[in-house]
């Protein structure tokens, strides 16, 4: 059955994330971007087109990457690090740990083609472990927008903020979710539908497909609420608790490991605060070679995945 959600125009979301980065260094001289050989995978041929002094390609070495940028950002520049996800993450941890997140740098970390986005590339290409990496680094923003409405607002915070900051910036095309005039703060998520029966956060690319969860649940007389939870890191604990306290439990959706990203962040708040069902969707372990679209319907992320999950919390709390 498709729904509203998933009928809608969809979006690749590196597409904004490049014109709002350019749109940012026209206005701020500060500004610079730094990448590992990925300027056509970032979408930065223009940005290096037209700021060619402001584009850094420190080549395939991110461990460099981060470190130059932390020595940029303690010059006075604001670096936006653009890689794919998994190299990024996998690969210059300790030094996103060290030069930027223990040091404070405002270095923000743009994160491309998360979770499966790469799926035919298989696990080496898959950023499924990225939200556990950076949840477990102390003083590190974390947003993974859900839309490219989301995209452009992300970058505009992490400039404004002055904190060390990891962004995912989706590959897999989807819908525009954001509501018309929906605020963007840090530890704010967006209830985008309400409901009382069962509450469905969720982040990234599976917003949309939590909408359409809604949908399905809303023709079956399950009023479902939808909470984009846009920042992992600071979590909004007070919506998690309202869903506790107001719904018969909580479904999690999330395009990468089960094991300390977003479920994981909301079972602690749950466990110890306000104790009701809670059903993680995400991947239990390395994910198999297959398209994207694939992938996801195989770990139940689908409209018809977390409505099924929604509908076993409900049995649950009976």
């Amino acid at each position: 059955m498709t729904t509203a959600a998933e009928q809608s125009p969809t979006y690749d979301c590196r597409a904004d994330f490049a014109d709002e980065l350019a749109a940012l260094a026209r206005s701020d001289e500060r500004i610079v971007a730094v990448c590992n050989d990925s300027v056509g995978s970032s979408n930065l041929v223009r940005f290096r087109e037209e700021f060619p002094t402001r584009l850094i390609n420190v080549g395939i070495a991110e461990q460099d990457l981060v470190g130059v940028s932390a020595g940029l950002a303690n010059a006075g520049f604001i670096p936006f690090v653009s890689a794919a996800a998994p190299f990024l993450t996998g690969r210059a941890l300790e030094q996103i740990k060290a030069d930027v997140a223990y040091t404070h740098r405002h270095v923000i970390l743009c994160g491309q083609s998360p979770g499966m986005a790469y799926g035919e590339l298989g696990p080496t290409h898959h950023s499924i472990e990225d939200l556990s990496w950076m949840r477990a680094v102390p003083g590190l923003e974390i947003i993974v927008p859900a839309d490219p409405a989301e995209t452009r607002s992300a970058l505009r915070w992490a400039v404004a903020s002055g904190k060390p900051t990891y962004i995912r910036i989706p590959r897999f095309k989807v819908p525009a979710v954001t509501p018309a005039g929906a605020p963007f703060e840090a530890g704010r998520a967006t209830r985008i539908v309400d409901g009382t029966d069962v509450t469905v956060i969720a982040v990234g690319t599976m917003v949309s497909r939590a909408l359409g969860a809604a949908a399905l649940l809303e023709r079956q007389g399950i009023s479902a609420r939808v909470l984009n939870m846009t920042f992992v890191e600071p979590l909004d604990r007070e919506a998690v608790l309202a869903a506790a306290r107001e719904t018969s439990g909580i479904v999690t959706a999330e395009e990468g490991l089960l094991s300390g990203g977003l479920g994981a962040a909301v079972a602690r708040v749950v466990t110890e605060r306000h104790l009701v069902p809670v059903r993680m969707l995400g991947v239990p372990s390395f994910a198999p070679t297959g398209s994207t679209s694939f992938l996801l319907e195989h770990f139940g992320l689908t409209a018809e995945g977390i409505a099924e999950a929604a509908r076993e919390i409900l049995d649950r709390a009976r």
